[in-house]
């Protein structure tokens, strides 16, 4: 099966402490094939190297709204981390091309700012939600019951906030 994972920018920017440019939808983090009946197996693949050629330009355009590097910017080098460790992978499925392109169809169907956004769960620095009213918006809206993956709120982050509960977490990605 395979994982196609979203990522909230300004979570991954504020843990990475580095970001080229402030992107407040959903992106694609990645789409991960998986092996769940045997997680031991070895992450690496023998498919081929990513070649930028193989994607058409119209979908490289695409791309670089759904799929940006946030941190550097550098979206070909992005694509190609994430083809060459995950989407080899997948290539008795799902040639370079395919994967790219079902990459985007994903994220263009399951746009989950939007999703959110029809329930008013509007990302902010001093609002929180719980983390069941989120998985019941995405769930009701796309039939399927997605994974959240929370980061700890930093600390300085959290006193610049005192509204902001001790224990809140920040949502980082979204898994389907």
């Amino acid at each position: 099966y395979f994982q196609f994972v979203q990522q909230w920018p300004p979570t991954t920017c504020r843990i990475r402490k580095k970001c080229s440019r402030q992107i407040q939808m959903f992106t694609i983090h990645g789409l991960w094939p998986s092996n769940y009946s045997n997680p031991t197996m070895p992450s690496n693949c023998n498919g081929s190297q990513f070649e930028a050629r193989k994607v058409y330009p119209d979908l490289l355009s695409d791309l670089k709204r759904s799929w940006p590097d946030v941190e550097s910017g550098n979206e070909t080098r992005f694509w190609e981390g994430e083809w060459n460790k995950h989407g080899r992978c997948s290539e008795q499925t799902l040639n370079q091309m395919q994967y790219f392109e079902r990459s985007h169809d994903m994220w263009t169907s399951y746009n989950i700012a939007d999703i959110l956004k029809s329930a008013q769960i509007v990302p902010h620095a001093t609002r929180t939600w719980k983390y069941s009213d989120i998985v019941s918006t995405i769930k009701t809206a796309t039939q399927t019951t997605p994974l959240l993956r929370c980061k700890p709120h930093p600390k300085s982050q959290a006193k610049s906030h005192p509204k902001t509960p001790a224990n809140s977490q920040l949502l980082h990605e979204v898994v389907f």
